[in-house]
């Protein structure tokens, strides 16, 4: 229901809608990349912590960042590159956040029903996770989608390619930091969920911000 929420609002705010058939191909993309990046996790896994689990606060951070951020960020943006490189209806600044958005949340719908059918507290897992964490996706992806069609159509310089990878990394790694850190540090666990909606919050704020930006651009041209 979250990503179904979160890709009717995106399409509602696309001045020209994309075809019903290629949304549908670019969330399909977004649950087919499950297996690549759990095939990814489990190889970084066993690089950083010989298949074990860390034991430390700065291992905890380790694999918030290298094993569940990196994988997931960076094969979503291969995703999006795919999907765009022959896409014919390509052809406007917001089309970038659309399509990334599409991937993103059939990746998180994926994700967020296997860790919510396999919590004993699912409802509460449920919740959680449809506020903080398929939403987190939602803006990783409209941050993804914007820098990709500023390289695509703007600016094909190193930073915008740059950016639309690191910026997602950083935001989703900062978010999982707090979760995976939280074991280790009383500090951060007495924190972790204020601190999980603030940096939610504040994604949220740059994606929107990001929104605005690219239909500003469009309705000009």
């Amino acid at each position: 229901m979250p990503a179904i929420l979160l890709a009717a609002f995106i399409y509602w705010k696309d001045a020209k809608k994309e075809p019903a058939s290629w949304l549908a191909k670019a969330f399909g993309l977004g649950i087919a990349i499950s297996v690549p990046v759990v095939i990814v996790e489990i190889w970084m896994g066993k690089l950083l912590f010989a298949g074990g689990e860390p034991t430390t606060l700065f291992g905890g951070i380790m694999k918030a960042f290298f094993e569940a951020a990196l994988p997931e960020e960076a094969l979503k943006l291969l995703a999006l590159w795919i999907f765009l490189r022959n896409n014919p209806y390509f052809d406007e600044h917001f089309d970038g956040i659309v399509y990334a958005v599409y991937i993103g949340l059939g990746f998180a719908a994926f994700e967020n029903m296997f860790y919510v059918l396999n919590a004993e507290n699912w409802i509460t897992v449920g919740i959680m996770r449809a506020l903080l964490s398929v939403s987190g996706h939602y803006a990783y992806a409209v941050i993804m989608g914007y820098y990709y069609s500023m390289y695509h159509f703007v600016d094909k310089s190193a930073k915008n390619a740059f950016f639309a990878l690191f910026i997602p990394f950083l935001a989703h790694g900062v978010y999982d930091a707090v979760i995976m850190g939280s074991p280790f540090s009383p500090v951060l666990e007495a924190v972790a969920v204020p601190a999980l909606i603030y940096i939610t919050y504040r994604v949220q704020r740059l994606a929107y911000n990001r929104i605005k930006i690219l239909v500003q651009k469009d309705n000009i041209l």
